[in-house]
């Protein structure tokens, strides 16, 4: 299919998405709810087709070198599926954004208002690896009244169509409204264009990928880009730490799972407590094969263990078992290394101290800020959100795990009887 066909194929899907928007803004929740849970059963009957699907991707994968950590994001299994679909559940047993009065007031001139939430309309979503976020976006803009154009990755395509193709048969039978979900077919850049062009149909869109995928968005959307920028995370240990509880949060926060957008990457540790704290951590993340680059300080103190960070280290999301490290005089110096370095991600302080922790949490400049917890909690479904469509480091109009509220605006609805207003000078 050339260039030409392409571009008109998705136009034509933005149109339809614009009248499915339409139909959806209409919908009351237990009609949502209904179509969810036909969704998630949906998704259960075919199974088998979906891991069918899946298997061409992987084996493709193969072929083409992707890493584990890639093959592992794309790879699906019945519980994998199972979780899927019962996400889907969790969302429909969610309370319902659209709708919800935010505030209302009346003037002297009897005139009332309220400011309601209401779907945002059309939501563009472009991805990559992972198969289960065609669902998850699927589900979130449906429970928030939005129809999705969704265009996912060439290593996931036969994964993603047939999701797609398994929620939407599911869902029209509770009453979806058609075409409120669509997937892209093409994995070529011109539909990635093509789609950053089309703001007659597209209310907003969100790039969740690599750097590249987002910059490239961002430089030809027409239309507001909700981004998910590099996770850049940091953890400090303060002077007042409590030292094991400092070790289970690293160790969790780097090693968990190292190659997602919350992970830590940047591990910054108080010169008082560095020679004590240091080779504890070091002794865990030897053990399980992390590479450790560290300031001078840092190499004094763990020697061999650990070799010199670059300049470019401070500014590297690794989504890998590696970890910069640096020996920090006191909070003020935490805090300037994390706002110069960090993308706006999470950042975590370990202390004791309760004074000490308001202040870090108050000036730190990012999404999400933590005291004593491990930065993985930095997700939607932990925040208690069920599914997110991602992290936002923006700050208009979405920040951090977005979800259901994320993905509403909100409308003023006024109303009186009879008002006029009559100009004069003063007005």
């Amino acid at each position: 299919m050339d260039k030409s066909e392409i571009k008109n194929s998705i136009l034509e899907m933005g149109a339809q998405a614009r009248a499915a928007a339409h139909a959806l803004a209409i919908l009351s929740s237990e009609e949502k709810n209904s179509i969810l849970r036909a969704m998630a059963a949906g998704l259960r009957e075919h199974e088998s087709r979906i891991l069918e699907a899946n298997k061409l991707d992987i084996e493709a994968g193969e072929s083409n070198g992707l890493t584990s950590a890639m093959l592992d994001r794309l790879r699906l299994a019945p519980s994998r599926l199972e979780s899927i679909a019962a996400g889907i559940e969790q969302v429909a047993d969610l309370p319902d954004p659209v709708g919800e009065v935010l505030d209302e007031w009346e003037r002297p001139n009897g005139i009332t208002i309220q400011q309601i939430r209401v779907p945002i309309g059309v939501i563009g979503m472009i991805y990559e690896s992972r198969p289960n976020v065609t669902s998850d976006a699927a589900v979130l803009c449906l429970k928030s009244g939005n129809a999705t154009i969704l265009r996912g990755g060439s290593e996931a395509i036969h994964s993603n169509k047939a999701i797609a193709a398994a929620l939407q048969a599911g869902g029209e039978s509770a009453g979806l409204p058609e075409n409120a979900i669509q997937l892209i077919p093409f994995t070529d850049r011109e539909s990635v264009s093509v789609m950053a062009g089309m703001d007659k149909w597209l209310d907003v869109i969100i790039p969740r990928g690599g750097k590249g995928l987002i910059e490239a968005v961002v430089s030809l959307a027409r239309m507001p880009v909700i981004k998910h920028y590099d996770g850049i995370c940091h953890t400090y240990v303060d002077k007042d730490a409590d030292l094991n509880m400092a070790v289970a949060i690293v160790d969790d926060a780097k090693t968990h799972k190292p190659g997602v957008c919350n992970a830590l990457e940047t591990l910054l540790v108080h010169e008082e407590v560095a020679e004590e704290f240091l080779p504890k951590i070091a002794a865990v993340f030897t053990e399980k094969g992390v590479e450790m680059r560290g300031d001078a300080r840092t190499c004094e103190i763990l020697g061999d263990a650990a070799v010199v960070a670059s300049d470019e280290d401070w500014d590297t999301e690794y989504l890998d078992l590696i970890i910069a490290i640096k020996v920090v005089a006191g909070i003020s110096d935490a805090i300037d290394h994390i706002n110069t370095h960090s993308s706006g991600h999470s950042e975590c302080i370990v202390t004791t101290d309760s004074q000490r922790a308001e202040s870090f949490i108050t000036r730190i400049d990012s999404a999400c800020v933590f005291h004593n917890v491990s930065t993985r909690f930095s997700d939607g479904a932990e925040f208690g959100f069920g599914a997110e469509i991602g992290i936002s480091t923006d700050k208009l109009h979405a920040r951090g795990p977005m979800a259901l509220r994320e993905l509403t605006s909100y409308q003023y609805r006024i109303r009186g009887n009879g008002q006029t207003r009559t100009l004069n000078a003063t007005t």
